[in-house]
């Protein structure tokens, strides 16, 4: 018996949002894919995620097609694609799926797109630092961001790929190159040094990390990593020893987990929490929600170094308000040289990559 027309719709309303949009069904069967959304989908907006396939990518996908605040949900890697936008799909939340396989479907994958997070790359190793990571990830986070320009010039790029202190730099020149770099909408995902530094603190005070804020600034690698424990909220003292644990657990807290996981992986599933933690929080700036502030790595003056992690106001542009550091203690002023020294090389290094 042969489908009747409202069946291959339904069908095909289906198929569009499970499979890429380039791939076509088996000739005969009567179901094209169609460029439309499941009816039932949600309102609110529409998410990218660039390496969705990966350790981090994967968790970064189940959590965001939980997110309320988005309508459609695009899946891109360079393999593995498919079977993760199946699995994730089937998610009883308003978010519609669509997964998209390798680099002849990115474009695709990015149009339209407000809101962009990249976890695209190759994860921390055993002995490996962030530089370690740049010669591979530097090329990819290259050919992303020449997709953003094209497709999706107007989007907020949350960049999650390290060395962040390089790849944002990138990210910056390629779309400076393009002619569309807003400053504003591009942002590098610091936000599980903070969710560490809460943590962290949490544990020493004897509170419940919900309740602790403590601002990192910087950039987000080693030494670059400064938490301002003289500003933690609430208000507190801690002593010149518990000052230097914290500091060099928040700074080596990525270490911490490469080591435990003896090879099989870097800090996956707490970086996906902090990357959805720090994407809801742009997608309710905008949203047009008041006072949304969060800690990232932007363009910034608040230095004399063109790029800074330090907090900032999200909003319909993306970054709204750069924020000035405060107040800081002699320990804060020197670990601030010390950062400020090591981010000057990496931030030169990407931009000279990006220039060749």
């Amino acid at each position: 018996m042969q489908p009747n027309s409202d069946a291959i719709q339904r069908l095909a309303r289906i198929s569009a949002h499970l499979d890429p949009p380039n791939l076509q069904m088996e000739s005969g069967s009567g179901l094209e894919q169609v460029k439309c959304r499941a009816r039932g989908g949600s309102s609110g907006f529409k998410v990218a995620i660039l390496g969705a396939a990966g350790g981090i990518g994967q968790p970064l996908a189940l959590l965001m097609k939980m997110n309320p605040l988005v309508s459609l949900l695009h899946l891109y890697d360079v393999v593995n694609t498919p079977g993760v936008t199946a699995d994730i799909s089937h998610m009883d939340t308003g978010a519609v799926v669509r997964g998209f396989l390798g680099q002849q479907q990115l474009e695709d994958a990015l149009t339209g797109m407000d809101l962009v997070i990249i976890p695209a790359g190759v994860p921390r190793k055993p002995g490996m630092t962030r530089d370690d990571l740049f010669n591979i990830n530097a090329g990819i986070v290259k050919t992303l961001s020449e997709g953003i320009a094209k497709c999706c010039p107007k989007a907020i790029v949350n960049l999650i790929s390290n060395p962040v202190n390089s790849t944002v730099p990138i990210a910056a020149e390629i779309l400076k190159k393009a002619g569309c770099y807003d400053p504003r909408r591009l942002l590098g995902v610091t936000m599980l040094d903070v969710v560490r530094a809460n943590t962290f603190v949490a544990e020493v005070l004897g509170l419940d990390p919900r309740e602790v804020d403590v601002p990192v600034v910087g950039g987000h690698a080693g030494v670059t990593i400064l938490p301002l424990l003289s500003q933690v909220k609430p208000p507190c003292s801690f002593t010149i020893e518990e000052v230097n644990y914290l500091t060099s657990r928040i700074q080596n807290g990525g270490t911490e987990v490469v080591e435990a996981k003896a090879g099989t992986g870097s800090a996956t599933l707490s970086m996906a929490y902090a990357a959805v933690k720090f994407a809801d929080s742009c997608l309710r700036g905008l949203r047009g929600d008041a006072s949304i502030v969060q800690c990232a790595f932007v363009p910034s003056q608040v230095t004399e170094l063109p790029f800074f992690a330090s907090k900032v106001r999200l909003g319909r542009n993306g970054v709204e308000e750069i924020y000035p550091l405060g107040p800081l203690n002699e320990y804060e002023r020197v670990g601030l040289e010390k950062a400020k020294k090591e981010l000057a090389s990496s931030i030169e290094k990407g931009v000279t990559f990006a220039r060749k």
